[in-house]
């Protein structure tokens, strides 16, 4: 790929002494340019939009980026944006940020708190909250922009940041990507974006995974046919509640019988559905499965097995062939995230040159979804990805928790307030510093 490897060789030399004052520098201006950030985090933090619903957000983000000079095109992939600059020959950089809230009524108590109401699909109408922090996100995005376009003599190459809706979805990714991304659009080189979080780390602490980082997501439905009657007769029914828990049970088999124990997977069932009356026995039972895998050969493994113990189940019940349960696997699903491991060992080093040893460490993999992965999947073998985490954990929490135990709000609580000022301003400085170690002027 063009520049890249003379890109990372420069990026190995970037962080000498005379690295170390750019970065100095870099993180003085991100201070700098705190009060304005923050005065925008909480605007963005008390009007959230639901996803494929952030017009007012990214109208409001876009003419920021446009009066920075970049090239913005609005209602990419539905409401995303992309907002290019092209600064000379070099590498394509590109810099994500997700957009959208979460149905949840907030009760963090801030003076700023979200006191907005929508009505998703589901049809309720609910409060809505960023409590997964695309707000911080967002924020950091822009504080990068601010000062990689005010340090256009410091990079060269193209510059690609976008703004993308849907990710608690997990559709916006490819909404984006198949409204040409890759086409309209300069394909990047490399590809980086973060995630605030609760983690049993001071706030702005920055956490990375090489390899598989998060994972494939997908979900199931299976409806489980039956014979209706009276609960008092049951030998004259073919109760799917009795069928359906046997499928439940045998289900787990899949993990700790048939994956191999070295390898990571998760099968749940979150929701088991029959009938609405005591001494009724349905004709039909629905459960809702949520499925988790790192590779596509155990993601494949899993899904096959769950139709084969529904079915056998089934016949072993002695269902006819006309009433075999029917297994849906939700389509699109979320791919597992997979940061290309030197690549992100690279960046890591950097990231350590920059912030310190004690700020920058590697972590354990997890089991939830995140769709920054599609940009990866997108064009195999061409873009290099890094998704990396950043702690926004309040002091008081994290001494709570050394002190006494006391759990983290997690992601989606509606209590969860991440230290604002910690995140935004590590994203900033961490994404903004990224863009420069990968795109260097040459001579610089």
């Amino acid at each position: 790929m063009n520049g890249r490897y003379l890109g990372m060789a420069a990026m190995a030399l970037a962080m000498t002494a005379g690295g170390q004052a750019q970065a100095n520098e870099l993180r003085d201006a991100v201070s700098a340019d705190m009060p304005e950030l923050m005065e925008l985090y909480r605007d963005l933090h008390a009007n959230p939009e639901l996803s494929f619903e952030e017009t007012q957000t990214a109208a409001k983000l876009a003419e920021r980026a446009r009066a920075l000079g970049f090239e913005v095109t609005e209602g990419v992939g539905r409401t995303g944006v992309v907002a290019v600059m092209e600064n000379g020959e070099g590498p394509t950089v590109l810099i994500r940020a997700d957009m959208d809230a979460l149905p949840v009524v907030e009760q963090t108590g801030l003076p700023f708190a979200s006191t907005r109401t929508a009505t998703p699909a589901s049809g309720v109408t609910t409060g809505v909250m960023h409590a997964c922090g695309h707000d911080t996100h967002m924020t950091a995005w822009v504080g990068a922009a601010q000062q990689l376009a005010e340090r256009k003599d410091e990079w060269s190459g193209t510059l690609v940041m976008i703004l993308q809706p849907a990710e608690e979805l997990g559709l916006g990714a490819l909404a984006m990507l198949e409204d040409g991304l890759y086409t309209r659009f300069a394909k990047p080189d490399y590809a980086i974006a973060f995630h605030n979080g609760p983690a049993a780390a001071p706030a702005g602490t920055i956490e990375y995974v090489p390899g598989f980082a998060m994972a494939n997501v997908d979900s199931v439905d299976i409806t489980v046919k039956g014979v209706g009657g009276h609960g008092a007769y049951p030998h004259t029914t073919r109760d799917p509640v009795v069928l359906a828990s046997a499928i439940v049970m045998k289900l787990q088999t899949l993990i700790s019988r048939e994956i191999d124990p070295l390898d990571s997977a998760v099968v749940t069932v979150g929701s088991f559905h029959s009938g609405a009356k005591h001494n009724i026995i349905s004709d039909e039972a629905r459960l809702q499965l949520t499925v988790r895998s790192y590779s596509d050969e155990t993601r494949d493994r899993l899904l096959k097995g769950i139709e084969r113990i529904a079915r056998g189940e089934a016949i072993a019940a002695g269902l006819p062939e006309d009433m075999m349960p029917v297994v849906e696997v939700e389509d699109p699903y979320t791919p597992a995230t997979y940061n290309d491991p030197d690549f992100t060992q690279r960046m890591a080093s950097a990231m350590r040159t920059r912030f310190g040893e004690d700020r920058v460490i590697e972590r354990k993999p997890v089991m939830g979804g995140e769709d920054f992965s599609q940009f990866r999947r997108a064009a195999p073998g061409d873009v290099e990805t890094m998704l990396f985490w950043i702690s926004g954990t309040p002091q008081p929490m994290l001494e709570a928790l050394e002190k006494d135990g006391k759990p983290l709000p997690s992601l989606h609580s509606p209590y969860w307030a991440p230290d604002a000022e910690k995140v935004i301003a590590t994203g900033a400085e961490a994404l903004a510093g990224a863009a420069l170690d990968l795109m260097p002027r040459k001579g610089g």
